[in-house]
């Protein structure tokens, strides 16, 4: 096979070929030029096979057992004749300089299921472009025929809005009897919420975790929600014994269900869209103007002149953007 055929990575990912599906993700990750070009046209052939998955966000403070959740809820799903894909959004991939998502060893079960495909997100770059091949490795796996794609924030801070703005459900995990359970989650997660999950509530942590579940309630009533529609449920489950995970399947289809009703699913998708475009846009704005070569031949003293305070920022700004105009 000529390995820069494009039409080749298509109708391999078309015909739900795990290698060449994989073969596909390494394309769409690689920098190169050529690599990128060829990415563009196989993404853009895969978007009438998209749409049809339920895509579900996961985030969790550490130690809530979001890789134990995943599998548990995977392993239930792929039972039920799911397919089911995880990606991850890891931007401490960018300091550490690989993933810190040991998939193989995590989610050793699901892994082994012919219908389930763990992908970690790629090694370095910014968050944004980790998003990036995140959302595209989405599309991959939607035209692959995979019914679920869940998204996990493996990371913490920006992920959280950034994988909520790829998914059409965002379940946030939390831990019980750790203190005040309010302290150590933002209230901007929180917003982010169509679901709150309080983990491990087995043995002698079932009342605790009831407990907690109140406590969030609660919080959740002083929240403005981001639809009159929904009204985000606390719910407890226990990995470990397997309890409540269909619970909150079951919660996740609900609102799948009620926001395709509404028209409000389709809407989110379509805004989704949009501002990933914008991202792209801003993304390329700025690769576009550090590779300028008059940007670059000045940027130097231009910096200078603004820390020594000789030069304001928006003059020290205008003067360099107008370069871009010669382009």
């Amino acid at each position: 096979m000529n390995t820069m055929d494009p039409q080749a990575y298509i109708d391999g990912v078309i015909s739900r070929d795990r290698r060449m599906m994989s073969k596909t993700i390494t394309l769409i990750e690689s920098s190169l030029a050529t690599h990128q070009k060829a990415a563009r046209r196989i993404i853009d052939a895969f978007l009438p096979h998209t749409g049809n998955a339920v895509r579900l966000g996961i985030t969790g403070v550490p130690g809530v057992g979001k890789s134990t959740f995943i599998e548990s809820l995977g392993m239930s799903l792929v039972k039920d004749s799911h397919r089911v894909a995880v990606l991850a959004v890891d931007p401490s991939s960018v300091r550490s300089g690989g993933s810190v998502m040991a998939d193989k060893t995590r989610m050793e079960k699901l892994t082994s299921e012919e219908n389930a495909f763990i992908r970690p997100s790629p090694a370095g770059g910014a968050l944004g472009g980790v998003a990036r091949k995140t959302r595209e490795t989405m599309l991959i796996c939607e035209a692959a025929g995979y019914d679920v794609i869940i998204v996990e924030t493996v990371g913490v801070g920006q992920s959280e809005s950034t994988v909520a703005s790829m998914v059409d459900f965002f379940l946030v995990l939390m831990l019980a009897g750790a203190g005040d359970e309010l302290q150590g989650i933002k209230k901007g997660i929180l917003e982010l919420a169509d679901a709150i999950a309080i983990t491990k509530a087995d043995g002698d942590n079932v009342d605790k975790a009831k407990k907690a579940a109140r406590v969030y309630e609660n919080a959740l009533h002083f929240l403005r929600l981001a639809s009159p529609a929904w009204v985000p449920p606390v719910l407890t489950c226990s990995s470990a014994e397997n309890v409540g995970i269909r619970e909150i399947w079951q919660t996740v289809l609900r609102h799948h269900q009620k926001f395709s009703e509404t028209g409000e699913l389709e809407q989110k998708r379509k805004q989704q869209a949009l501002d990933w475009m914008w991202s792209l846009i801003e993304e390329g704005i700025r690769i576009r103007f550090n590779q300028n070569p008059e940007v670059k031949s000045r940027l130097r003293k231009i910096s200078h002149a603004v820390e020594k305070g000789n030069t304001a920022p928006t003059v020290a700004a205008e003067e360099l953007l107008f370069f871009l105009d010669k382009k």
